[in-house]
């Protein structure tokens, strides 16, 4: 019988010191986990994009006197992004990224305007590489960009990466009509685009 108890005392003595080690281990195991999960979540998130940047409100371009205000704008039922009102503001693409934050922030303006108004765009196509372009936010922050080229395009071709990036980097782009225009198809022959990058 003794040595039945004292078999039994070994017996139980062992599993307790095995479930305090257990636990010890356990306890030791599940903070490190929580540790690297919250570090993991750091590292997870830090690097997405931040909204920091507040709605675009002006758009400044000295090196042909541009400084309009800002519209707001989305697609029409044409499948197309929609335009300024009139022929001195501009507008910017809603659906895509703000001034500033990474990917491709788009702004269009017209070019000719009826009776000969001045049309916010007339001049576009004289920006030249190097050229800085300026957008005020509702936040009074002004982010500079910088031109990178210029382009033409037929008014049919794919202009889906003038409104995407996949370079991880803030860019600019202008948008405007270009050449004479057309009474029969009520629209210019070509679309000039201004591609910036910010700085």
């Amino acid at each position: 019988m003794k040595t039945f108890l004292k078999n039994t005392f070994v017996v139980w003595g062992t599993l307790v010191m095995v479930v305090v080690i257990f636990g010890i281990t356990a306890s030791y195991y599940l903070d490190n986990k929580a540790q690297n999960n919250s570090l993991l979540a750091t590292v997870s998130y830090s690097h997405l994009p931040q909204m920091i940047n507040g709605l675009p409100l002006h758009l400044r371009i000295p090196t042909i006197n541009v400084d309009a205000s800002v519209e707001y704008v989305g697609v029409g039922a044409d499948g197309t992004m929609g335009t300024p009102q009139g022929p001195d503001t501009v507008a910017w693409y809603s659906l895509g990224p703000r001034p500033g934050e990474t990917g491709n922030a788009v702004i269009d303006g017209h070019y000719g305007w009826k009776d000969n108004t001045p049309a916010v765009f007339d001049n576009l196509k004289k920006l030249q590489t190097g050229d800085k372009i300026y957008v005020e936010d509702e936040n009074g922050l002004v982010i500079n960009f910088v031109v990178r080229e210029t382009r033409e395009y037929d008014p049919k071709a794919d202009a889906a990466y003038i409104f995407s990036s996949d370079d991880r980097k803030s860019h600019r782009n202008l948008i405007t009509c270009e050449g004479p225009w057309n009474r029969n198809t009520a629209s210019r022959p070509s679309r000039l685009v201004v591609f910036a990058d910010k700085i």
